[in-house]
């Protein structure tokens, strides 16, 4: 259950609170455009599939969507909500880290040739 403002099925994903320009493209790389898509599939997914373009995990992105689909301030997490959403996301990193996609093999290359989309 959430409790974001949004209500329409089409509203961008900007219409939920905490929602800017740079998460909104890097939600539209991983193939989320809707606010109603993000609720969905929830902050663990989504940010997920934001890892599996080649965003670079950040500990404060993850729980900022955490924070957003719940509908509270991003600043809200505190404590040890703060320490449980940490091991979430330390676990959420690793298991993308160990089961590569078979085909970002190649941006993963041009990655660490700095020609990829992490330039």
């Amino acid at each position: 259950m959430t409790t974001d403002n949004s209500t329409a099925g089409d509203d961008p994903v900007t219409a939920i609170r905490n929602i800017g320009p740079a998460q909104e493209q890097a939600l539209a790389r991983a193939g989320i455009h809707t606010a109603t898509e993000l609720r969905e599939i929830g902050a663990d997914d989504a940010y997920a599939r934001m890892l599996k373009t080649g965003l670079r995990p950040h500990f404060i992105g993850y729980y900022v969507l955490v924070m957003s689909l719940q509908g509270r301030p991003w600043n809200d997490c505190k404590g040890a909500e703060k320490d449980a959403l940490r091991v979430k996301f330390d676990a959420l990193v690793a298991e993308i880290r160990a089961r590569p996609d078979p085909e970002s093999a190649l941006e993963h290359i041009l990655n660490q040739i700095g020609t990829g989309r992490l330039r």
